[in-house]
């Protein structure tokens, strides 16, 4: 019997955002945070971002996959990537130690979310 990938969105709007100071950010506010040479991005739900007036121009929807990933797996990005890529429908991964993350557009997460649950791993 194949296995199925089990994605799941998660409630909530989730924004992009950059600041060049990150310790005027909460920690406890953040999804996810990566340093990059012109600052810190971020991942944080659209209403804290409004609240700490960050600007954004992107809101997305959460997906987490629930299977457990292992980040030397090859293969497998490329697999819901090419399967969004091919309905229209861009996404941004995060991998963490446990599971892969995807961001879509917030429209487009139900949506995206069946295009993930019929992947067969």
């Amino acid at each position: 019997m194949p296995a199925f990938l089990n994605a799941n969105l998660q409630e909530g709007i989730y924004v992009f955002a950059t600041v060049t100071d990150i310790f005027v950010i909460p920690r406890s506010l953040t999804i996810m945070e990566f340093q990059e040479v012109e600052g810190t991005s971020l991942i944080l739900k659209k209403e804290h971002a409004e609240r700490l007036e960050l600007t954004y121009d992107y809101e997305a929807a959460w997906i987490t996959i629930d299977n457990v990933t292992q980040l030397h797996e090859v293969g497998l990005t490329a697999k819901f990537s090419t399967a969004l890529a091919d309905a229209d429908l861009s996404c941004n991964v995060i991998a963490g130690f446990y599971h892969d993350h995807i961001f879509v557009d917030y429209k487009t997460g139900e949506k995206a979310v069946q295009i993930l649950n019929n992947l067969q791993l």
